[in-house]
């Protein structure tokens, strides 16, 4: 009885791996994207990086030395603006909108991906009877924001890698 659970554990095991299950924020980085140096950044944006980095088997380096890709941060904002007022004269809604600009440069200081730009933005309702929540909610918000822009600059990194690699 318990060698057949094994079993069943076994094969569900390698049933998911080979569907190409993953678990959720881990990216397939290339082997050259392991190791990143952020130049800049603000640390919303460095946190994020980190924490994709971990989740996909990669590491932020210390020093540009010793990083096999740098990631140049030249701006990196959000600005939060009111979109709505109340009766009373309090922001209903609330738009956070971030620009961020940055370059990817090899271990060579060679340019992979010139200096671009991201923009994002949210909205959400600010109600003024729950602020406690409002505050946190907004901290989630600019969290998965800028969980997105590092999803974009992997991404653009990688599509950077594959063209390199064709080559």
């Amino acid at each position: 009885m318990h060698r057949s659970k094994v079993v069943i554990i076994l094969i569900l095991a390698a049933l998911l791996t080979a569907c190409g299950y993953h678990l959720r924020g881990a990216y397939d980085l290339p082997k050259a994207m392991k190791n990143v140096y952020i130049q800049g950044g603000s640390s919303a944006f460095r946190d994020q990086f980190n924490a994709m980095l971990k989740s996909s088997a990669g590491k932020l380096a210390e020093t540009p030395d010793k990083a096999d890709v740098i990631v140049r941060v030249y701006r990196d904002e959000v600005e939060r603006r009111v979109l709505s007022l109340s009766e009373r004269g309090r922001s209903n809604d609330i738009e956070l909108a971030g620009h961020l600009e940055y370059e990817i440069l090899d271990s060579k200081k060679g340019v992979l991906v010139a200096r671009e730009p991201v923009d994002f933005r949210r909205e959400y309702f600010n109600d003024q009877q729950d602020v406690i929540a409002k505050d946190n909610e907004e901290t989630v918000i600019r969290k998965e924001m800028y969980q997105q822009v590092v999803r974009t600059v992997i991404n653009r990194g990688r599509a950077a890698f594959e063209t390199a690699g064709k080559q």
